[in-house]
């Protein structure tokens, strides 16, 4: 009996899987049982930051196994302190809640926005249709996508999904009783789609009026993914909150929730908490990711090689635009919008021994290592204008 026929037989089937048998990852790719190499650009959704196999990060790993795994929140731990040391040292907040995943940080977010709020008579929180920020209920209450809601209701209470970047819709919703506007910069699950500067210039405005809170989800485009340690940067945002999650842990589950000095103070012992959040390991791994990334420079190489990546995606489209509506995406995180559905191209790009994603129906979402060269840039766009240029694509546009 093959592994994937076992999986189906012994877990619950809430994923698609690809039909390859993992058995190693090293560098830019993963490797199957018979040995084959796939080129991977989805890059456990963002998550593999520094490749697979980095041996500083297995090091740090092992080393603090060796120590210890686990002793709880109960007690201080030098990787959650010199972690978050790190993290307020590259961001400039205050404080910082660890836990284990992007929608944890999501619900810390919204617990925090709300507990700051309840004095004022402040509640409800707005945020932006084809958003994502997690599957948990409160992340779901959040969002608008059927997809991800259907059957799941009735949601809380105190929610609004206002059309993205709909600077009317913003000014309309938000008031004297919300709390918090959520948002994230570079849409992921919803297409790679910006924040326009008119509308980051609405959320400051806002913020200053009515004295609202601006929680920034970096999960999928933090970390130095964008070409800056948070995508919220290039907009000139200064949010009171920052979720992050994804890269951070280098592959182990790792979440966290930044918090501005304003809000230091709102959560006392006793108000949140986690048994497995900051986990020692996970921690230990983190701060190896923090150190590649911005000190040895993978930061800028997102950077450079994002906008190499921009520029020969942005020659297909011109050479076939029949087949590309829109490429967009800033560093390392890149959509290319299809003027058809692109399911196809996934699995043809597959077969062709390359790892990619499609997003919001038609987007080929492309969220390589940082440690990406033009090299492999090179391998996979060759590769996507060979399959976009075969009879096997739909020559007619559908969207």
């Amino acid at each position: 009996m093959t592994l994937h026929k076992r999986e189906q037989d012994s877990l619950l089937q809430t994923y698609r899987r690809l039909p390859i048998d993992v058995a190693y990852g090293k560098g830019m790719y993963l490797y199957d049982r018979n040995g084959r190499a796939y080129l991977d650009f989805l890059n456990g959704v963002a998550v593999n930051a520094l490749g697979y196999g980095n041996e500083k990060l297995v090091r740090a790993i092992s080393d603090q196994t060796a120590a210890y795994i686990h002793v709880s929140n109960y007690f201080v731990q030098q990787p959650q302190v010199e972690l978050a040391e790190k993290l307020i040292q590259l961001t400039g907040f205050k404080r910082v809640f660890f836990c284990n995943s992007g929608t944890e940080a999501s619900e810390a977010a919204l617990k925090l926005a709300r507990k700051w709020g309840s004095v004022k008579g402040k509640s409800n929180i707005v945020s932006l249709q084809n958003s994502f920020h997690g599957r948990t209920m409160g992340s779901l209450s959040m969002m608008s996508n059927d997809d991800y809601r259907d059957g799941f209701g009735p949601f809380l209470d105190g929610f609004q999904s206002i059309p993205f970047n709909d600077v009317p819709a913003l000014r309309s919703e938000v008031s004297e009783t919300t709390a918090a506007v959520i948002f994230e910069c570079i849409q992921g699950e919803g297409g790679i789609y910006e924040i326009s500067n008119e509308f980051a210039s609405a959320l400051k405005e806002l913020k200053r009026e009515l004295d609202v809170l601006l929680i920034a989800d970096e999960v999928q485009s933090g970390v130095g993914r964008t070409g800056k340690f948070l995508a919220c940067e290039h907009y000139g945002l200064t949010p009171d909150i920052v979720t992050l999650a994804k890269p951070l842990g280098g592959g182990l589950p790792l979440g966290a929730m930044l918090a501005s000095e304003a809000l230091q103070d709102v959560l006392k012992p006793g108000n949140h908490g986690t048994t497995f959040g900051g986990n020692p390991v996970a921690c230990a791994a983190g701060k190896v990711v923090l150190e590649e990334v911005v000190d040895n420079g993978l930061m800028r190489n997102a950077e450079v090689v994002g906008g190499y990546f921009l520029e020969k995606l942005a020659s297909i489209k011109h050479d076939l635009p029949d087949t590309i509506k829109e490429v967009r995406g800033r560093g390392l995180m890149i959509g290319a919008e299809l003027t058809f559905p692109g399911k196809t191209v996934v699995d043809t790009m597959l077969e062709k021994g390359i790892i990619i994603n499609c997003t919001h129906g038609n987007v080929l979402r492309f969220l390589p290592p940082l440690i990406a060269e033009r090299s492999h840039v090179d391998e996979l766009v060759d590769a996507l204008r060979a399959v976009l240029e075969s009879s096997n694509v739909p020559a007619e546009v559908s969207h």
